[in-house]
């Protein structure tokens, strides 16, 4: 009995020792790793941290450029939310939004699969489809204005050639349309990202399910529903939360094409914060007006991401 004791103590040791150098271990690449991290942790307090945080301060402010501000409290926030501008702008970056990833979402599967199948030529054609989302945003949207355009634009010009019109229509005139040309631009522009995403997606299903399906005597609308619809379930969700984000924001569109007219027909929220703060040089109300839109863009993330979760655990 005392030898087998004996015997068990130098192990119980040596596994003593073992589990504190494991220990010591871990505890130093734990620091190796923090001390690796703190550039880059450095870094996106500089670039992310403090200019975020600073245009929280400044929207309880009534800073303008070339003097400093004095607190105010929440009274930019209860004006912007008192104000029709505001409301107006609110309701035109929504409906931008909304429609804009509807229509790319549908254009992009279109453009998807009509390009996932085999046909000579399809590789040229794969990349003139992506010819929108490759030009420059400034190029795309003075080409739209230009076909926009009342008197030299091609769209005026084509439409009374075909006697559908008698007159110039005014496309980004009229208060009533000008957010859907704008809209029309923004999509054309956008789409082929989904349609790449998709396409990308498409590759990665495997062909023998589409077979075995066929061969079940599957319709091609049930193959895309069963099939295609939940091999994409992931790449649709981020495809939507970007896109979503990207339009929301979008500032180039608006501005090239109408600057938030006519009469603030076209205006978005990004219009307006541009508006505010470098036209009219009030900092803390356009930081107060892109403050109040985190609560709404954080909500939308937080649903998707949820929804992108309970697809995993599934």
């Amino acid at each position: 009995m005392g030898t087998s004791i004996s015997t068990i103590r130098p192990k119980r040791r040596r596994l003593s020792f073992l589990l504190t150098e494991g220990r010591t271990l871990r505890q130093q690449e734990a620091v190796l790793g923090w001390l690796l991290l703190t550039p880059v942790l450095l870094i996106i307090a500089v670039l992310l941290i403090w200019p975020f945080s600073s245009a929280i301060w400044i929207s309880f402010t009534d800073k303008a450029v070339g003097r400093d501000g004095n607190w105010v409290g929440v009274s930019n926030y209860s004006h912007l939310i008192s104000s029709p501008r505001f409301r107006l702008a609110l309701q035109n970056s929504l409906t931008f939004t909304v429609v804009g990833v509807f229509f790319k979402y549908l254009l992009g599967m279109l453009m998807a699969l009509a390009l996932n199948q085999a046909f000579r030529g399809r590789n040229l054609m794969r990349a003139f489809f992506l010819i929108p989302w490759i030009l420059p945003g400034f190029v795309a949207y003075m080409t739209w204005r230009w076909l926009y355009d009342p008197l030299q634009g091609m769209l005026n010009h084509a439409l009374i050639d075909l006697g559908i019109v008698d007159y110039p229509f005014a496309f980004l005139s009229s208060s009533d349309n000008a957010l859907w040309w704008v809209t029309l631009a923004h999509v054309w522009r956008s789409f082929p990202f989904f349609g790449l995403a998709f396409l990308a997606g498409m590759q990665n299903i495997p062909q023998d399910q589409y077979e075995a399906a066929a061969m079940d005597g599957a319709s091609v609308w049930q193959r895309f529903r069963d099939i295609t619809l939940p091999g994409l379930r992931h790449v649709s969700l981020v495809v939507i939360l970007l896109g979503t984000i990207w339009t929301f924001n979008a500032f180039e569109p608006v501005y090239l094409l109408t600057q938030g007219g006519p009469s603030d027909a076209t205006l978005v929220y990004t219009m307006l914060a541009f508006d505010l703060g470098l036209v009219r040089f009030n900092l803390g109300q356009a930081s107060a007006v892109s403050v109040l839109m985190l609560p709404l863009l954080g909500l939308f993330i937080v649903i998707l991401t949820t929804l992108m979760n309970r697809g995993d655990e599934e």
